[in-house]
């Protein structure tokens, strides 16, 4: 039940059926927990980095911040994908500029601008500069006496990197689960979509004011969509959808009344798909043109988040249908920023403590529980 006092606040529920509790309203506001997820969150999960047709060609890379920890994500000299922390071995600079995506970069080599310490693509150290193989400036020391700098022990900080199709994953955890662990029954579904065949197109980012919980448990549920989603749920049957919750991933299957000729098909011709994979990522197949959306819920503070959506299609170039579908995905993203806002402008009132979930937001009661189990982790 819905609690106004603290001192009754209790767990998120172990099943719904039983006593529907939400995550304790101070999991949101209490900036102490944003931080807290850095480590806990965000430091031991798997996290989505970024499609791997962005970087196609040896040298290319592309930077992502991960639990306040920034990281260059790069396509090696033997076509692997690698990441490391964008931090110099030698005294701790950050290497390369901020890189989205979108826009990536392109180098033979890793070089440090403060020292020129220049790593290869596997970050091994290649070289130094002179100066740090002669003594000239130091009369305590001779030039045979300075030490050789090891290429692997003084090598960049790699991150842990796996791929589901063509997306990549990273984890900063020293031993993670395997990703296809975390994924569970997602990897198959996914791999069994052509999704490397479609192209980036667009990106659109939007900074949010409310914190990045809420907009995930909203985006988990459709219980608001008959009131806030008018348009888009007119072509929806929405009795014959269903929500489907796994370990660490939900589906949202939602059945149109038309079917459209697309790839992005995996369960039903009539079916749209949405898919949640903890704690912050989504793959969109709207089900209303061929191509799919991925949404990356990244957090700024404790009570902002950039929503970084991107699209991919068969051609960049777009269809007036491609184009109709981006207009309806960012249709349903303005009506759930208006949506989150007001919730978030509610819940750091103080004022509820713990709210209640219904029957069908039991995708919402996952997403809660996985947040606090990984809080008391």
């Amino acid at each position: 039940m819905s609690q106004w006092d603290k001192s009754e606040v209790q767990s998120v529920s172990a099943d719904i059926t039983d006593k529907p509790n939400a995550l304790p309203a101070e999991y949101f506001t209490d900036p102490d927990v944003f931080e807290m997820e850095k480590e806990k969150v965000f430091g031991q999960y798997w996290i989505y980095a970024g499609h791997s047709n962005c970087i196609s060609e040896p040298g290319e890379f592309f930077t992502r911040t991960v639990g306040g920890r920034q990281l260059i994500i790069v396509r090696d000299h033997d076509g692997d994908v690698k990441a490391f922390d964008n931090v110099c071995a030698h005294r701790g600079s950050k290497m390369v500029e901020d890189t989205p995506m979108t826009d990536p970069g392109n180098a033979k080599r890793i070089k440090c601008p403060y020292h020129l310490w220049t790593y290869d693509l596997d970050g091994n150290l290649q070289s130094t500069p002179k100066s740090f193989e002669e003594a000239t400036l130091n009369p305590d020391l001779e030039d045979e006496e300075v030490h050789e700098f090891d290429s692997k022990e003084n090598g960049l900080n790699d991150v842990h990197v796996d791929t589901i199709g063509p997306f990549i994953f990273v984890n900063l955890d020293d031993d993670p689960m395997p990703l296809e662990e975390q994924a569970g029954s997602m990897k198959e579904d996914l791999e069994a979509l052509p999704l490397s065949e479609y192209e980036h197109a667009r990106r659109i980012v939007s900074e949010v004011e409310c914190n990045w919980k809420v907009f995930s448990s909203n985006y988990s549920e459709c219980d608001h969509c008959q009131a806030n989603h008018q348009d888009w749920v007119k072509g929806l049957q929405l009795a014959e959808s269903e929500l489907e919750v796994n370990d660490y991933h939900w589906i949202l299957h939602y059945t149109h009344k038309e079917d459209v000729d697309d790839e992005m098909r995996i369960h039903d011709e009539h079916e749209a798909q949405f898919y949640y994979f903890w704690p912050n990522f989504t793959v969109n197949m709207y089900g209303t043109a061929d191509g799919y959306g991925t949404y990356i819920i990244d957090p700024i503070d404790k009570g902002r988040f950039q929503l970084i959506a991107d699209y991919y299609f068969k051609d960049a170039d777009l269809s007036e249908e491609d184009e109709e579908f981006i207009r309806t995905s960012r249709q349903l993203q303005e009506e759930d920023f208006e949506l989150v806002e007001r919730q978030w402008q509610g819940l750091k009132t103080g004022a509820l403590a713990q709210a209640q979930l219904g029957p069908n937001e039991h995708t919402v009661h996952r997403f809660h529980q996985l947040a606090q189990e990984a809080y008391n982790s």
